[in-house]
């Protein structure tokens, strides 16, 4: 981490289909090996599933979804006095964004369908009606900051 400076965010272009940054975010997120088509295929592939299964619009599910896993609170290691808490914290909104797209994604890895447009289309209908593995990870986050209410008084 550099001392000088902030590192300046990069510019991203919004995906060709539904003109959303969101959606190139989570398609850089899944793209592995720098296969930025294999990631659309993916990506685009999920939205069509998942639009012919709920027959609604893909894009509002997909927001949805994001919006059910997004964590609100999460707990930050704290050192006071030789002892380490779990300090509740809140999420600022990229990280909260970022968390969302990654629990997504590791969550519809770990499914047991066939190919990963089946698993990422069957999460994100999982998550937009409130179910899912990401979302019981948003839920366990929760918990733990509840659970470690008491010493919100260290936060920083």
């Amino acid at each position: 981490m550099s001392r000088r400076h902030r590192a300046e965010k990069r510019e991203i272009n919004p995906d060709p289909k539904f003109g959303d940054l969101i959606v190139t975010k989570f398609m850089n997120a899944i793209m592995l090996d720098g296969k930025k088509s294999v990631a659309e295929s993916i990506v685009y592939g999920a939205f069509d599933s998942v639009q012919s299964r709920s027959k609604q619009e893909p894009l509002v599910v997909f927001h949805a979804a994001l919006d059910n896993i997004a964590p609100h609170v999460e707990v930050r290691s704290r050192r006071v006095g030789g002892a380490t808490y779990q300090v509740p914290v809140d999420v600022r909104p990229e990280r909260r964004q970022a968390l969302a797209i990654r629990w997504l994604i590791t969550a519809a890895r770990k499914r047991n369908e066939t190919t990963m447009v089946d698993r990422l289309s069957g999460e994100l209908l999982d998550a937009s009606n409130n179910r899912g593995s990401a979302v019981k990870k948003r839920e366990d986050t929760h918990k733990m900051a509840d659970a470690n209410r008491a010493f919100s008084h260290y936060r920083w």
